[in-house]
């Protein structure tokens, strides 16, 4: 295995172990560019990522590497001279000569324009039940009398891993594709937009930032919801939202959760995100994940039995990213051993990533992740009074409580601040008959849930 190999199956890993917001601000950029003697060198695009993975994601990355390589000893850090960039070309993906491969890293040819990746298009989208409606839009966004009319702003949420991503950026290739050189498509995820600011800002370039902005013909945003506390950025975002939206400018946003529920964020900019078309992307079904798995295995030279796939699926429920992830972590071993592995060597592949052992959670610990995620403090949520924005909260609190840990009623009301046990059931009563209706509150809750037993 050489070293590309090794790093795109640890990355692999990596990438399930931390945020998206940590892995496309740390990890992304990072390359392994030397293996001797066990020892591996990590090139960063600067000092301060340097720091920041040595002091805080030295161990998982050491470990991502062991899985796929146990020889790997000792992990080590340079600087790059210059920012290091897979490929930035401004070619069509199938004029390239590459042999396609899989993994998260590779195929990676960025748009310098657009920041728009080639390879993610809808005939490479799998549509199933769970994204049916959220693809059936964005093909009827791209129509030319729709764009900055019809669904405007367009609103994506789902869970991580979900192909929200991999949505928004094949809108944005299908109108380059239709109009080349006509319309002028930006893709950016909200980390990058704020860091944009911070620069205009410190440099004194804020009317150079708005003028950029404000070109835009199609202005794709990923993963709004890091916006949430950041009020200057919100600002901005909100003068730039309604710049385009009065020049019939088409926006197109993404996060992981719906508007209301992004806790810190301006009400107008809600009332903007709501005034277009919202649709969500929910978990993938069984059928869905078998074809999403045999869609990527036509990228490789081989393929894998039934029983394999098959076994991916049904431990792999709640993210697309998981399932390339296992089939990373086959293709490296396929890649050092030049064979396909059978059933039970599978299953001692993905042990680590995928057949995890039940977690206990405390009541502390839902408390705590329900206050994180609405990012309240959590003796609001105990002591605060009736506030309508504790309200909810407080009674997600109530509800989870009781449905996995299975607590009484009364001694559920005795941790929220000694509340009454009649209160606690009208609680859990509200949010179990809100969630047969509300959609939103169910990813909300599958959210939290996904805090809480997988961090």
């Amino acid at each position: 295995m050489n070293i590309e190999e090794l790093w795109q199956a640890a990355v692999g890993e990596i990438e399930l172990s931390v945020s998206k917001a940590n892995f496309v601000t740390w990890i992304k950029n990072a390359r392994l560019v030397s293996r001797n003697e066990g020892i591996c060198t990590l090139e960063v695009p600067n000092q301060f990522t340097r720091e920041w993975l040595e002091n805080r994601c030295n161990t998982l990355i050491l470990r991502a590497l062991r899985n796929v390589s146990p020889e790997v000893k000792k992990l080590e850090y340079i600087v790059a001279s210059r920012r290091v960039v897979d490929v930035i070309i401004n070619r069509r993906p199938e004029e390239s000569t590459q042999e396609p491969q899989l993994g998260l890293l590779s195929n990676r040819i960025i748009d310098e324009e657009t920041n728009l990746n080639p390879k993610y298009d809808f005939s490479s989208f799998i549509v199933g039940s769970f994204n049916e409606l959220a693809h059936a839009a964005a093909l009827s966004l791209v129509k030319p009398e729709n764009i900055g009319r019809e669904y405007n702003p367009f609103f994506i949420y789902g869970g991580v891993g979900l192909g929200k991503t991999h949505l928004l950026q094949a809108i944005g290739n299908e109108l380059v594709k239709q109009y080349p050189g006509q319309i002028k498509v930006k893709y950016i995820s909200s980390e990058a937009f704020t860091s944009e600011l911070i620069d205009a800002i410190r440099t004194q370039k804020m009317e150079d930032f708005k003028k950029k902005y404000r070109k835009i013909d199609v202005l794709i945003i990923d993963d709004i919801q890091f916006l949430a506390g950041k009020e200057k950025t919100q600002i901005e975002f909100f003068h730039t939202f309604n710049a385009l939206y009065e020049a019939n400018k088409q926006i197109i946003i993404s996060s992981d959760r719906p508007p209301k529920a992004i806790p810190t964020l301006e009400e107008r900019l809600c009332s903007r995100f709501e005034g277009g078309m919202t649709v969500d992307i929910s978990y993938p079904d069984f059928e869905s994940r078998i074809a999403i798995l045999k869609s990527k295995l036509e990228t490789l030279e081989y393929n894998l039995s039934d029983d394999i796939i098959h076994f991916i699926a049904s431990k792999v429920q709640k993210n697309v990213r998981e399932l390339e992830g296992s089939l990373n972590k086959i293709h490296a071993y396929y890649k050092s051993n030049n064979s396909i592995p059978d059933l039970e060597k599978a299953k001692e592949l993905l042990k680590n990533l995928i057949v995890r052992p039940p977690k206990r959670v405390s009541s502390s610990k839902i408390l705590e992740t329900v206050a994180e995620f609405y990012e309240i403090p959590l003796e609001d949520i105990i002591e605060g009074g009736r506030k309508k924005e504790l309200v909810k909260p407080r009674q997600i609190s109530m509800y989870l409580l009781r449905e996995e840990l299975h607590e009484s009623y009364p001694s559920i009301g005795k941790k929220l601040g000694g509340r009454d046990h009649t209160t606690v059931i009208h609680a859990c009563d509200k949010v179990e008959h809100n969630r047969q209706l509300d959609e939103g509150l169910v990813m909300e809750l599958n959210l939290i849930k996904e805090r809480l037993y997988n961090t």
